[in-house]
């Protein structure tokens, strides 16, 4: 009978055939009633401890003002203000507060140089000099060195010296100063493209090329195309046209008191840090990096395609490994990390896939941590010099994330192919023969059919009847695993089609699943 349902399940195989479902063999034994679970863990039910994480901060680290929020599937699903806007008033801060958020002003810049990129006006390759002739005459460091790159730029590997005391204070710089400081010549501290170094001033040139190729200034076209677009109306660069008390005073804590930070006016040099936006707002920004992921057919909504946003972490300079904050144990684990963009991307040992980046500015410090494969955003705003909060922040992200109140995103649904490809698994698991299944040609030359028969029969007889009803998990629309729980233990598998018109199966694979422990 075994046989004859084999066949059956060959036929629905066939061009044209629906795809059936193989039919579970029952177990022997009934199944013990299922313990009730505690409910997992929402960000919403974590809100006491991150409350306790960020106040405890702020105290520590005498910060007068912030705001705090967490971005989930689209929506600003926590925020929290705390302090006051300056202690003048004492108006408390809440999501509508404007804060300067520095550094993370680059992602901005970043998806300007993508959006040009994708409009044909510039090309990443290019040299800097072809948009910006006033660096044409620049000394390289070696006579082998190439030309700086739009690329370059993006990724911090031009060759540029680390300048994050220097370039905080070049924010205000006009036009023709910039000008004139680039015409000066640029002592480089490595030769192009050979290593990661941090450059503000690098990004100060992102912004003149959004300048140069798109006819608009930098702060036109990224207000105009980015933020506008997403419903950021409280969002920009100009903090001395903001409506009265609508902003946090910026202050720096010194000799045990607060000292008020003085206002920098926009200028040239905002492209690397000059933003000013709210919790609101900035949820808005995240809600939009994030959907991203995962790729769909939806309909394209945003100021920029996904495809160009899921570029950014693919994209990355290497920047070696970086230590996370310890836990309350202590403990710490050791990630890789790269930079793209106005991102740093790191494959996160504890929290996931991780783009992140800091923000130090006179009066202000800021942190955002996005993990797009669970759909989730952590950031943070404060009112205090180069108070960034970011190992508070992390560990605020890692609290979730052990919690279980971030898991990463459930796969969608297998694609047609790979029902069809685990439907041929089940016809040849009950048949005990992998050939009644269209199989690729390295199946053979990899393993033997008949030894493939007799591994398939042999793991039978030890595991017994098995039920084979449980779905597969993809990897991806043409891979997949699965574990099937027998009479006297179970079975893991996987199966991956070839990259072929054809259906054919490279990977047809069966073993015992034995469970850790």
């Amino acid at each position: 009978m075994r046989q004859c349902g084999a066949l059956a399940l060959v036929a629905a195989l066939l061009p044209g055939a629906p795809v059936l479902a193989a039919q579970a063999l029952p177990l022997a034994g009934e199944a013990e009633p299922a313990a009730e679970e505690a409910a997992p863990a929402t960000i919403e039910t974590m809100a006491g401890t991150l409350h306790d994480i960020f106040t405890a901060y702020m105290a520590e680290a005498h910060v007068p003002g912030m705001v705090y929020g967490v971005v989930q599937d689209g929506k600003l699903v926590l925020v929290e203000g705390l302090g006051t806007r300056d202690l003048v008033s004492r108006t408390p801060v809440d999501a509508d507060t404007r804060f300067r958020i520095a550094s993370m002003s680059k992602a901005f810049t970043g998806l300007a140089i993508l959006k040009l990129r994708d409009e044909g006006k510039l090309r990443l390759a290019d040299p800097v000099s072809q948009y910006v002739p006033e660096v044409a005459d620049w000394a390289l460091p070696t006579s082998d060195s190439r030309a700086v790159t739009v690329a370059d730029l993006m990724h911090h590997t031009a060759g540029f010296v680390e300048d994050n005391p220097w370039g905080d204070r070049q924010q205000s710089i006009a036009p023709e100063a910039f000008g004139a400081m680039m015409r000066a010549g640029m002592p480089f501290a490595s030769s192009p493209g050979t290593g990661p170094e941090y450059s503000n001033y690098g990004f100060a040139l992102l912004g003149r090329i959004i300048n140069n190729a798109s006819g608009k200034r930098y702060q036109d076209y990224i207000r105009e195309e980015i933020m506008l677009p997403l419903g950021m109306t409280s969002t920009g660069y100009d903090v001395l046209a903001d409506p009265p008390g609508s902003r946090a005073i910026g202050y720096r804590w010194q000799d045990g008191q607060w000292v008020r930070e003085p206002d920098m006016p926009d200028g040239e040099f905002g492209a690397m840090g000059g933003v000013e936006t709210t919790a609101n707002d900035y949820a808005k920004w995240l809600a939009f990096v994030l959907s991203a992921w995962p790729a769909s057919d939806a309909p394209e909504t945003g100021p920029v395609r996904r495809a160009t946003v899921r570029e950014i972490p693919m994209l990355v300079s290497p920047w070696g490994t970086i230590t996370t904050p310890p836990d309350a144990e202590g403990a710490t684990c050791t990630e890789s990390q790269g930079y793209s963009a106005g991102w740093f991307v790191s494959d996160g040992c504890e929290v996931g896939r991780n783009m992140r980046h800091t923000g130090g500015y006179p009066g202000y410090g800021s942190t955002v941590h996005l993990l797009p494969d669970a759909g989730v955003a952590l950031f943070a705003f404060s009112a205090r010099t180069y108070s960034s909060g970011r190992s508070v922040a992390y560990g605020a992200l890692r609290e979730l994330r052990r919690a279980g109140a971030i898991p990463d995103r459930a796969p969608g649904p297998p694609s047609a192919l790979l029902e069809q490809a685990y439907v041929s698994a089940k016809v040849a698991w009950q048949a005990g023969d992998p050939e009644l299944v269209p199989l690729a040609v390295n199946i053979a030359l990899d393993n033997a059919l008949d030894r493939r028969r007799a591994a398939i029969a042999a793991l039978k007889e030890k595991v017994g009847a098995c039920d084979t009803s449980a779905p597969v998990a993809p990897v991806n629309k043409l891979q997949g695993t699965f574990t099937w729980t027998c009479e006297k233990g179970a079975v893991r598998g996987q199966v991956q089609l070839a990259p072929t018109a054809a259906f054919e199966l490279q990977r047809l694979d069966f073993a015992e699943f034995l469970p850790e422990g």
